[in-house]
């Protein structure tokens, strides 16, 4: 329960933003149909009644005559709940740049005002309208998947009488006071407005997130992939648990047709075969025209021997459904390579560099990706090009990534990301598993963090326990945004993680995020210290980006092309390259300990 406070709190609060669901994941109870049943429905009417062609013309005139009025009741009234104690005024903020009002807006009751709310990006017009006390409902933002979704506040109608709300659904919302430097965005809590009437300032505010718009979405909605799922086991995928010396996790698609597979698994020149059965999910990606539906399987092979070489297979009822593709396990000596990628962005000449680094290291252990892997996370047809421009590198060399804010978008997570690549449930307590996770390879250490999806505050008392409990000769932390940059200021990341990463000598930092390489000098409280943490950023997709003037932090900077980077561990000594899209050498570090 909310109660409205004496004085404006104008404060930013982070609250993870994965407890902010799409309203048909979330646990409160709805009193009546919820939107996501309701959109369901009314997207397997469409595509059992038109062709894709006209999927793609649809505009919201269409929609308002093809739903039901029932189902246009539940869009006007279940995206939003909350009761409040005493006769109040709903102030909601409506995005000017949106095509149009919500269709539920003006003939529910609210009238436009003449009041605007700003931001740096964004105006906004008040509607209001007065509610007893009760329960309140309120629609969609609309059926064109416009980012910046309405916010609202709420006064007592009373000012002598305090004001209580208390959620219906979401059940997890958080509320805070409107005023100057507000922000209305969990996704995006740095983005504050800067200009409030007078009259609302004070008022409860109920923030929302930008991935909300995404509920409804119908209008130039609908997709399709270049590669959708079939009878036979493709995207296949390695990746690595806690144990990559006895263990090895193997994951793949198909389409539904295939209920039920395993892996056959041998130890190269040996002919003894075991089998591994896989767990399935059924994926679903609603607005994909061709392939709303397929089957993910993954299956974890454990007691293999350390330092060998092993072939497997996937089969199903009707028989071998892969190629047979080769892994190995980590070797017995702390000798060892990796390759490592910025942004690949599902970016063809992404691809192209991920075969060219497994071409000149076939001995590679494995793949980092420091995030964007793909363009929208929440689009399997993303996903679906990001493994076909990769081949079948992953098959045979794991790849251990985090997700980005591409992966993870609009305060949604990064659910896709999650239900594809299966990575160590080790992270933060109470947080999903695989996305804030480290493993050890030898005498190395990686610490993979979501920092697109997760607060940094939040993270910071388990990446000290993780760094601080290692015995690893190596230590590498892995996350997206980089905290020393020329182009934007992480002061949360250099605060919090920056004195831990010197604290436990963590040796290399990697990141992305902006499109252009840069390494800088050992650093040790933001200065050079040849006892310092090394921090990377690359880029693996083909754009680039202008950077700001160099800074004194950094020992070499290339602002156009891409790249790869290639990492070679023997025992107390690293040979560090970084490679261009031809293969040659752009960028070279030894450390010795």
């Amino acid at each position: 329960m909310y109660q409205q406070k004496k004085q404006p709190l104008c404060r930013a609060i982070t609250l993870p933003v994965v407890l902010l669901l799409l309203v048909g994941a979330c646990k409160s109870p709805i009193p009546d149909r919820s939107v996501a049943e309701t959109m369901d429905a009314i997207v397997s009417r469409l595509y059992a009644q038109y062709e894709a062609d006209k999927l793609d013309t649809i505009g919201e005139a269409f929609v308002l005559d093809f739903i039901t009025p029932e189902e246009r009741d539940v869009l006007a009234t279940n995206y939003w709940q909350f009761q409040v104690n005493v006769p109040v005024v709903v102030s909601l903020m409506r995005d000017t740049a949106q095509s149009r009002p919500p269709f539920w807006l003006e003939s529910s009751g609210f009238k436009k005002t003449d009041m605007l709310v700003k931001n740096e990006l964004y105006t906004y017009e008040v509607w209001q309208k007065k509610f007893p006390a009760g329960e309140i409902k309120l629609g969609i933002n609309g059926f064109d998947k416009h980012r910046p979704v309405y916010f609202v506040s709420v006064a007592s109608q009373d000012a002598t009488v305090q004001l209580t709300i208390e959620p219906v659904f979401p059940a997890v919302q958080h509320i805070d006071t409107l005023g100057i430097g507000s922000f209305t965005y969990h996704d995006w809590d740095g983005l504050t407005l800067t200009a409030v009437p007078e009259v609302l300032r004070g008022q409860l505010l109920l923030t929302t997130i930008r991935g909300r718009a995404r509920e409804a979405h119908l209008v130039r909605a609908f997709r399709k992939t270049d590669f959708p799922a079939r009878g036979e086991a493709d995207q296949l995928a390695l990746t690595l648990g806690e144990d990559p010396s006895s263990a090895m996790t193997v994951q793949w698609r198909t389409d539904t047709t295939i209920k039920s597979a395993w892996v056959a698994y041998w130890q190269t020149n040996y002919g003894d075969t075991a089998t591994q059965q896989a767990v399935v999910n059924r994926l679903e990606d609603r607005l994909l025209i061709n392939d709303r539906y397929n089957h993910r399987f993954m299956a974890e092979l454990k007691g293999l021997s350390p330092g060998s070489s092993y072939q497997y297979q996937i089969h199903s009822e009707s028989g071998a459904i892969s190629d047979v593709f080769q892994f190995a396990t980590a070797p017995l000596e702390d000798t060892f390579s990796f390759n490592w990628f910025g942004d690949t962005h599902n970016d063809p000449a992404a691809g192209d560099l991920i075969k060219l680094a497994y071409g000149q290291d076939l001995t590679a252990a494995f793949s980092l990706c420091s995030g964007d892997l793909v363009n929208t996370g929440l689009h399997r047809n993303d996903w679906d090009k990001f493994f076909h421009v990769a081949g079948h590198v992953f098959a045979k060399q794991p790849l251990m990534a985090v997700p980005g804010n591409h992966d993870s978008q609009d305060g949604l997570g990064a659910s896709m990301f999650q239900a594809l690549l299966d990575y160590p449930a080790n992270g933060p307590k109470g947080f999903p598993a695989g996305l804030t996770y480290s493993f050890n390879y030898k005498n190395a250490l990686f610490v993979m963090i979501d920092a697109a999806s997760f607060p940094v505050a939040e993270q910071t008392r388990w990446l000290e326990e993780t760094l601080a409990s290692s015995a690893g000769t190596w230590k590498f932390v892995v996350f997206h945004f980089p905290p020393y940059n020329e182009v934007e200021p992480y002061p949360e990341i250099v605060s919090q993680w920056v004195p831990l990463f010197e604290k436990y000598k963590v040796d290399i930092v990697m990141g992305g995020h902006f499109h252009y390489y840069l390494r800088t000098q050992p650093l040790k409280g933001n200065r050079p210290d040849e006892h310092g943490v090394t921090y990377l950023m690359s880029v693996a997709t083909a754009a680039a980006r202008e950077a700001k003037d160099k800074q004194p932090f950094v020992a070499r900077r290339i602002e156009n092309g891409n790249f790869y980077q290639h990492f070679r561990i023997e025992g107390r000594q690293l040979t560090y390259t970084c490679h261009g899209a031809d293969g040659s050498a752009q960028d070279r570090l030894i450390i010795k300990k």
